[in-house]
């Protein structure tokens, strides 16, 4: 029997807008904690790069003003509407579908993080189909299916929405196979907002690049490792230097890892191969504390080749909240870590985790902490328990705020220890104060 032909696919990727809610701002009036997240839709552009036999545009919705989709959606006429969504981001996303199925007939898709970790919140009208995990593979094959006309239902790891029915799908072995590693993301169709995709505390424009997906290690508040179901698959040395390149003049190069230097070997070739290329980029990675510690010699190879700052998740300095949060390391790695970044002169963005349990003491101990470890670039999150965590299967039974909107790792969606008003003041001065001095780059 003949294969149905394929027909060529218009294809929409949309990243929506910041549309995450702020419980300080709406209800003690503190506007400072509102989070922005704007940074390059990389997931869509990664998406797209198998879809050479489609035509596909990326709207990138935290770039635009006004009713962008409606007017791209009109203009590009797209047969399929792809949407990527962060937990906060879930609810506006829905309504997006639903004014796309009003108004049209176009196949409707979700993925990315929330998709992943909770896929039944979106088997509801509007959508037709849920991604989940690492889709490249699985949405190309989705999209083909499609083109020849045939249902993408069986296809793993993609479920078709039936509202009202257990969702029924396979999930996907994953492996080395599923990165399509020979083919570079499609960073054309987000040129024309290249200039917009700046970060503000070092003061340059930035571009990314793939390292790694997934995670091997198991810390309970983070969903990573679900994106590929629990393996970590590294991209090549090759591909890294490639997508580099196409970067052509973009000045910053975060790569993108969660575990940055996960893979010891390869960490160190690249490394060489980018030295030996002649590459003059200043790199931005996610280094463990403990990789740091058990590896300075990396860490100043790595100088040589361009590291110029690093995201530590540090999260606490607590012996015991580290083990709750089981980051397999104890606090004097920390110290270590921190002493091998300030000799090199790689500047340390640390991330911090504020519990909805701090009082006033605690707050304070976490200040004194990160202005005794001169760490200059500090970002500090409430601790939120995300579907599809360790995190969230213990406390969802304290769960007292139970939108979305909120996931936005500013409100504490579980009960505060100090009086709400007081806890949110608090984490605003303390914001505020490390703030008042914002760290100049060279």
């Amino acid at each position: 029997m003949a294969m149905a032909k394929k027909r060529k696919l218009k294809i929409l990727l949309v990243n929506p807008p910041n549309c995450g809610r702020s419980i300080p701002e709406e209800n003690y009036g503190i506007t400072s904690l509102r989070r922005i997240f704007k940074g390059e839709p990389f997931n869509l552009e990664v998406l797209a790069g198998p879809l050479h036999d489609h035509e596909v545009m990326i709207l990138d919705l935290k770039c635009e003003t006004g009713d962008a989709l409606g007017m791209a959606f009109h203009q590009f006429q797209p047969d399929v509407v792809g949407f990527t969504a962060l937990t906060c981001e879930a609810n506006t996303v829905i309504r997006m579908a639903e004014q796309i199925k009003e108004n049209g007939t176009a196949t409707v898709v979700i993925g990315g993080n929330h998709a992943t970790y909770d896929p039944g919140y979106f088997n509801r009208v509007g959508f037709d189909y849920i991604v989940m995990g690492l889709g490249k593979q699985s949405f190309l094959e989705l999209m083909d299916c499609l083109a020849r006309g045939q249902d993408g239902q069986g296809i793993v790891g993609i479920a078709k929405v039936f509202p009202g029915r257990p969702l029924q799908y396979r999930k996907r072995d994953y492996g080395e196979a599923d990165l399509m590693d020979e083919i570079p993301p499609r960073y054309d169709l987000v040129s024309r907002y290249r200039d917009q995709y700046f970060l503000e505390h070092l003061g340059m424009t930035m571009g990314f690049v793939i390292t790694a997906c997934g995670c091997p290690h198991r810390c309970s508040f983070c969903a990573i490792p679900e994106m590929t179901g629990g393996k970590y698959l590294n991209h090549s040395v090759q591909a890294v230097i490639r997508d580099i390149g196409l970067l052509g003049d973009v000045p910053f190069v975060r790569m993108v890892d969660a575990n940055t230097f996960g893979n010891l070997d390869l960490a160190r070739d690249l490394c060489e191969r980018i030295m030996n290329a002649g590459i003059r980029k200043k790199f931005f990675a996610d280094v463990r504390a403990d990789t740091i510690a058990k590896n300075p010699e990396l860490m100043r190879q790595w100088k040589e080749a361009g590291l110029y700052a690093v995201v530590v998740g540090f999260e606490d300095f607590h012996d015991d909240r580290l083990a709750d949060y089981n980051k397999k390391y104890q606090g004097k790695v920390i110290d270590k870590a921190i002493d091998i970044l300030h000799d090199l002169g790689i500047v340390i963005v640390g991330d911090f985790i504020a519990s909805p349990e701090y009082g006033e003491p605690d707050f304070k101990k976490l200040e004194d902490f990160i202005l005794a470890r001169r760490i200059q670039i500090p970002v500090i999150s409430v601790l939120t328990p995300v579907p599809g965590t360790p995190l969230y299967e213990r406390m969802k039974k304290d769960i007292v705020v139970s939108d979305l909107d909120y996931y936005t790792f500013t409100n504490a969606v579980t009960r505060t220890k100090m009086p709400e008003a007081e806890f949110y003041q608090a984490y605003a001065d303390l914001v505020r104060r490390l703030h008042r001095q914002p760290y100049h780059p060279n």
